[in-house]
């Protein structure tokens, strides 16, 4: 068992986003999920019968855990997931499947239809960022909302 693990607080949808996440990531599968009992549930809990009361899942080795909490809580840009990619048809390919709210766009952050941040960055951002002595990478990822790893390495070529 890893010894930390991520834990996401959902409203009422804790299912949805766990089948939801692991159809996007390859790797991926539900390991358990506990339900709230069938009974009438009173106090903060009543309606949530059925709903996920912890559910454990797995993206590409990461393990997290969700829960049905009400809407209490909600996820802002404090926290995100990191996703490292290798090419430009990955970066594309998870900006499809989880960019839900164009005007959170920016520099390679994204969120989902759930309210949570992601991260979709190649990893050859590091290796460009460390070779730009002029600035000219910084400013031109500072201009995007999907990072172009082509227009990336152009800016480098040019300072």
């Amino acid at each position: 068992m890893q010894k930390i693990t991520p834990f996401l607080w959902f409203d009422k949808n804790a299912e949805e986003a766990m089948d939801f996440y692991t159809s996007v990531f390859k790797n991926s599968k539900i390991i358990t999920i506990n339900r709230y009992p069938d009974g009438p549930l009173e106090g903060p809990m009543k309606g949530m019968e059925g709903k996920v009361l912890t559910g454990v899942f797995e993206l590409e080795g990461q393990r997290l855990m969700a829960l049905d909490g009400g809407p209490v809580f909600k996820f802002n840009e404090s926290i995100s997931f990191y996703v490292n990619v290798e090419t430009q048809e990955e970066i594309d390919y998870y900006w499809e499947k989880l960019s839900a709210v164009p005007e959170s766009e920016q520099c390679g952050w994204l969120k989902d239809k759930f309210g949570v941040s992601w991260q979709i960055i190649p990893t050859a951002m590091s290796r460009l960022m460390e070779e730009d002595k002029t600035g000219k990478v910084m400013q031109a990822m500072l201009q995007m909302k999907k990072i172009n790893i082509a227009e990336l390495e152009k800016a480098g070529e040019e300072g």
